[in-house]
C-alpha cells in the first residue's frame, strides 16, 4: 500500500517534471536554429541526464525533435499544431489577412495582427515586409504592452483608472530610452490615441523600430484585437506617421465593419 505522503511526493514530482518539460519547450521556441542537449541544460539550469531525459518524453509526442547528424534540438510539428489552435480560437484571424496584406502592400511594411493575453501583447499573426531589411517580431511574440503599439491602441480602449491601476501592478519597464516611464507619460499618450485614433510605438519597444497601430472592434463592441505595420524607424520617419497612422486606422476600420463590429462613439472613425 502507498502511503499518503508518497502519493502526494510522486504527484509533485510529476508537476515538477511537466514544468521543466514546457520551460524546454519555450526554450526551443525561443530559438530559430535550435539548440544542443548541454545548452539546452544550462539555460533551463537542469542537469544534462534530465534534460536529455525530458527532450525524449517530449520527441515521442511530437513536440521536440532531434537532428541526429548535428544533435541539434527544435520545436516538433505537434507543438506548432497546438499552437496553431491558440489562433483559431480568434475566428477574425483569417478574415484579418486581406486587409493585412493590402496595409503591407500600401506601406511596403510589416503588418501585424495582435492581441491582449494577461499583460501583455501577443502577435498572432502576421503578413512580411518584401523590403530586404524588414522589421519582424514573430508570432506568438510577448510584448509589454506600454510599449508596443499595438498594446497601447488596445489599453487606450480602457478607463484611465483601469490604466493607472495595470502600470501600477506590472510597472512602467523601460525596454529603450524612449520608453514611456511615468503614468503621466503613458496619460497622455493614451489621450493622443484618442484622438487621431492610432497608436504610435516610437522606437519604445527596439530603438531603431518604430510601429503604427490601430483597434478593430467586435460585434459585441468590445476591442477584439489590434492590427499594425511595423519598419525601420529611418523608413517610417516622423513625417510619414500621419499618413501611415490613417491607412492603418482605415485598415481597422474596414475590418471592423466586414466583421459586423462597431466602435464606441468615442473611438468613431476620424476624418
Amino acid at each position: 500500500m502507498y502511503r499518503a505522503k508518497d502519493i502526494m511526493m510522486a504527484g509533485s514530482e510529476g508537476v515538477k517534471s511537466v514544468r521543466r518539460a514546457l520551460d524546454l519547450l519555450i526554450l526551443l521556441g525561443a530559438s530559430d536554429d535550435g539548440l544542443r542537449v548541454s545548452e539546452l541544460a544550462r539555460q533551463a539550469e537542469l542537469a544534462v541526464s534530465t534534460t536529455h531525459r525530458l527532450l525524449t518524453t517530449l520527441e515521442s509526442q511530437g513536440f521536440a525533435q532531434s537532428d541526429p547528424e548535428t544533435a541539434v534540438w527544435r520545436v516538433g510539428r505537434t507543438a506548432f499544431t497546438v499552437g496553431q489552435a491558440y489562433g483559431r480560437r480568434r475566428s477574425f484571424i483569417a478574415p484579418a489577412l486581406p486587409y493585412l496584406k493590402r496595409l503591407r502592400d500600401q506601406t511596403q511594411e510589416t503588418a501585424n495582427f495582435g492581441i491582449l493575453d494577461g499583460d501583455w501583447l501577443v502577435t498572432v499573426s502576421q503578413v512580411e515586409s518584401r523590403q530586404i531589411v524588414r522589421a519582424i517580431s514573430p508570432p506568438g511574440g510577448h510584448t509589454p504592452v506600454f510599449c508596443s503599439g499595438m498594446g497601447k491602441a488596445l489599453l487606450a480602449t480602457w478607463p484611465d483608472p483601469e490604466i493607472i491601476a495595470l502600470a501600477a501592478r506590472t510597472g512602467l519597464r523601460p525596454m529603450t530610452p524612449r520608453s514611456l516611464t511615468s503614468i503621466e507619460a503613458v496619460l497622455a499618450d493614451i489621450a493622443r490615441i484618442r484622438r487621431r485614433g492610432y497608436a504610435v510605438d516610437d522606437e519604445e519597444h527596439i530603438q531603431g523600430l518604430r510601429c503604427v497601430a490601430a483597434v478593430v472592434w467586435s460585434p459585441t463592441g468590445e476591442p477584439a484585437c489590434a492590427i499594425s505595420i511595423s519598419g525601420l524607424a529611418a523608413r517610417l520617419a516622423p513625417e510619414r506617421l500621419e499618413i501611415t497612422g490613417t491607412q492603418v486606422r482605415d485598415a481597422a476600420h474596414q475590418l471592423t465593419e466586414h466583421l459586423g463590429g462597431q466602435a464606441p462613439d468615442l473611438f468613431a472613425r476620424k476624418t
